[in-house]
């Protein structure tokens, strides 16, 4: 291909890996199955041959006992005796030469063998080669018509939300107009955050796909992203009646990380806590040492989520059954944020008992997290 192994995702390093391991899994089978059928083979033959030996033993031995009543004279048996001598090297010398042969025709057929598996490989290496490159041309076209559609689309939403605003500023007299135009331009307001919000999260999937999910990690204070996304939260959870608190469980705490990837995946999870937390209920945000690394927690009162759902709630496309709207890549792309970082994320919950989302970042004073980009 033409990029080198250190441009390859980081997939198809797995897969090329995995392609390996089953064929050198695929040449131990075959080299044992050989071997077996080989000593299997040899073990054969040499029963025949014992068997025969046997019966050649068994044959002069009676012979040996007429002769002997018959009273040979010793020229007649010297005779015999080099007779016997010669049958024993002919025969010695055709099973050397049976063994030669089977010995030959035994490594003709492993090097046709192995030249037979070198071409089929070379074979499937050419089809995976070119699916890739065609993979690759499909992709990078699908990119490139997403980034032209994409930025179309932002400007229309600024044009939409900018439009919107100077509705909502116009003068009017009559109070009914103004609530009117007011709550419909809030109204758009909304809308067009929610089509940003899609048009992000698809561009961040295309990201993350390619291997491109830009991260540049600062030190951060750890309660400022709390305090920033209460702030950003905080009339949506009112308008709920749903209490959003903060606890600091270790005092000022400082976090290795990219500020605004960080309140990104806070935003995911305060988002979804609030979408499910029912009317009057509680969210909770906190945040704490642990070991060389900061932990933040998300914890709500809502409905809570299955145990069988707990181990694919990060994967893509993943939505809860009371979900309405999004497509399920919040928490996929949260989870790809956070071990961009070198941290974990992870969810604990029981049914009728809310839900609590977990993640690690590593603290200012551990080793730094790479930058990605």
């Amino acid at each position: 291909m033409a990029s080198g192994p250190e441009d390859r995702p980081p997939e198809r390093e797995r897969t090329d890996k995995s392609l390996a391991d089953e064929r050198d899994k695929t040449d131990d089978e075959l080299l044992k199955r050989s071997e077996a059928l080989e000593e299997t083979s040899d073990d054969v033959v040499a029963s025949a041959r014992e068997r025969a030996s046997r019966v050649l033993f068994d044959a002069r031995r009676k012979a040996d006992e007429t002769l002997r009543l018959s009273n040979i004279s010793h020229a007649e048996q010297a005779a015999l005796d080099k007779e016997r001598a010669a049958e024993d090297r002919a025969l010695r010398d055709e099973r050397a030469t049976a063994d030669q042969k089977l010995a030959s025709e035994r490594e003709t057929r492993r090097r046709a063998l192995a030249a037979l598996l070198a071409l089929e490989r070379d074979e499937t290496d050419d089809y995976l080669l070119l699916e890739r490159e065609r993979a690759d041309a499909a992709v990078e076209a699908r990119d490139d018509f997403l980034g032209m559609v994409t930025h179309d689309v932002r400007n229309l939403l600024g044009g939409l939300v900018m439009s919107a605003s100077s509705v909502m500023k116009i003068a009017c007299d009559d109070a009914a107009a103004k609530a009117v135009l007011t709550r419909e331009g809030q109204r758009i307001h909304r809308y067009a955050a929610r089509m940003n919000r899609l048009v992000g999260d698809l561009l961040d999937v295309v990201s993350i796909e390619a291997g491109r999910l830009s991260v540049v990690p600062h030190r951060e204070d750890a309660s400022e992203l709390l305090r920033e996304t209460v702030d950003a939260f905080q009339a949506i959870a009112s308008a709920k009646k749903i209490a959003l608190k903060t606890e600091m469980k270790s005092g000022a705490l400082a976090a290795r990380c990219d500020h605004e990837r960080i309140l990104q995946v806070l935003a995911n999870l305060v988002g979804n806590a609030v979408k499910f937390t029912p009317d009057g209920g509680r969210i909770d945000l906190l945040v704490e040492a642990v070991d060389d690394h900061v932990r933040f927690g998300v914890h709500d009162t809502g409905p809570g989520i299955p145990p069988d759902q707990l181990s694919v709630v990060f994967d893509r496309y993943w939505r809860a059954k009371e979900s309405h709207g999004g497509l399920g890549l919040g928490l996929y792309i949260a989870r790809c944020i956070v071990e961009a970082h070198a941290g974990k994320i992870w969810a604990e919950s029981l049914p009728g008992e809310g839900t609590t989302f977990y993640f690690t970042l590593p603290a200012a004073s551990s080793r730094a997290a790479p930058a990605t980009g």
